[in-house]
């Protein structure tokens, strides 16, 4: 009996010299709750063409509404030096650079692991298509995207004729590890050729990883004044202006840009783009 006592009083004292558990620190859990978006690989996403006059930056601008409107922190470069075209709509978020020189290259390529937006967004210079995308390779970045080291997704936006066939098989080489997408952009009531089955895969299967999408036309009206305006898309359907103020703009002409944003929106879901920019493309 004595023995079982002193047994029990050591137990006790055990229990008492162990260091009592405590919950977790907040510093802790915001370390674990940031983990998913510290390790998320880094995404570039380029909108381009060799024409201009094809609707580029129109297209780029609804990535951004896209990706903004499902909570997805984007940093965009404007190649389109030295005033910028795409920083006019998204002055907050975006830098103009010049892709072809290397200090700018540096500030975007140099910054994809680093920065905390890990999306980029580059606007291409109107006809700068090939060459940005020989920058890219000269520097090793397509290299590092096929390593895995970045997600890579291309918006090839064509031009309405056959011409735009061309584009396609002097972008091929820099696009086989690539999200490739080629873009119809009706915006501005572009009128397409007819994409001939044997004439087009003759194209095509030099790209077997191309896509297409279809941006829709928007209202003339509309498109005009949501230009005017010089407010991301979702400001001019909100009636707000650049500066977050109340604005006066039709509720006719925002129905038609609220209607062109739902069917851009359903278009970058079939195609699963957020899967991709989340690596399970």
């Amino acid at each position: 009996m004595a023995r079982n006592t002193k047994h029990i009083r050591r137990a006790a004292r055990t229990a008492h010299s162990r260091p009592p558990k405590t919950a977790p620190q907040a510093k802790d859990v915001a370390q674990t709750a940031g983990m998913g978006h510290n390790q998320m690989k880094p995404t570039l996403i380029m909108v381009g063409a060799d024409k201009g006059g094809v609707g580029k930056t129109t297209v780029a601008r609804a990535l951004l509404d896209y990706l903004a409107s499902n909570n997805v922190i984007v940093r965009a470069f404007d190649t389109e030096t030295p005033r910028g075209t795409l920083q006019r709509f998204h002055p907050e978020i975006t830098q103009v650079v010049d892709i072809n020189q290397t200090p700018d290259q540096m500030r975007i390529l140099d910054t994809l692991n680093t920065s905390q937006v890990k999306v980029s967004l580059i606007d291409t210079r109107a006809g700068a298509l090939a060459s940005s995308l020989a920058a890219l390779r000269d520097v090793g970045f397509l290299d590092a995207a096929k390593a895995g080291d970045f997600n890579f997704v291309l918006f090839h936006i064509l031009g309405p004729s056959i011409a735009s066939l061309s584009e396609i098989s002097e972008t091929a080489p820099f696009v086989t590890d690539a999200h490739y997408f080629l873009v119809k952009n009706y915006v501005n009531d572009s009128t397409f050729f007819d994409w001939d089955p044997a004439t087009l895969q003759t194209y095509f299967g030099k790209v077997k990883n191309a896509s297409e999408v279809t941006i829709p036309k928007l209202n003339a009206m509309a498109y005009e004044q949501v230009e005017l305006a010089g407010t991301p898309l979702s400001s001019f359907v909100a009636d707000k202006t650049a500066s977050g103020e109340p604005a006066n703009h039709s509720f006719t002409l925002r129905g038609y840009v609220r209607t062109w944003q739902n069917k851009n929106a359903e278009e970058f879901d079939r195609i699963h783009l957020l899967d991709l920019i989340n690596g399970r493309g």
